[in-house]
C-alpha cells in the first residue's frame, strides 16, 4: 500500500487514474465496434470470398508443385454405381 506525504501526490494519482480510465473506455469503444464492423453482411461476404480466393490459390500451387492433374471421370449409362 502507498503511503502518501501530501495532498499533491493524491491529486497526481488520481489524475493519473482518471485517465488511464478515459483509455480503458476508448480502448472498449473501438474494440465494439472492430467486433461489430467485422460481422456486418458486407464483411462477412467479402471474407468468405477471400477465403475461398485464397484455398484455390493455395490448391492450385500445391497441386502444380507435386504434379497433381484433375482427372475427369465420364459416367457411362448401363453401369452399375
Amino acid at each position: 500500500m502507498k503511503v502518501y506525504k501530501s495532498f499533491l501526490e493524491i491529486e497526481h494519482d488520481l489524475k493519473v487514474l482518471k485517465l488511464q480510465n478515459q483509455i480503458d473506455r476508448e480502448q472498449v469503444k473501438l474494440s465494439i465496434n472492430d467486433v461489430k464492423s467485422s460481422f456486418s453482411p458486407i464483411s462477412m461476404v467479402a471474407n468468405t470470398v477471400g477465403a475461398i480466393a485464397q484455398k484455390t490459390i493455395v490448391l492450385k500451387a500445391v497441386n502444380s508443385i507435386l504434379g497433381i492433374k484433375r482427372v475427369k471421370v465420364k459416367n457411362v449409362e448401363g453401369e452399375n454405381e
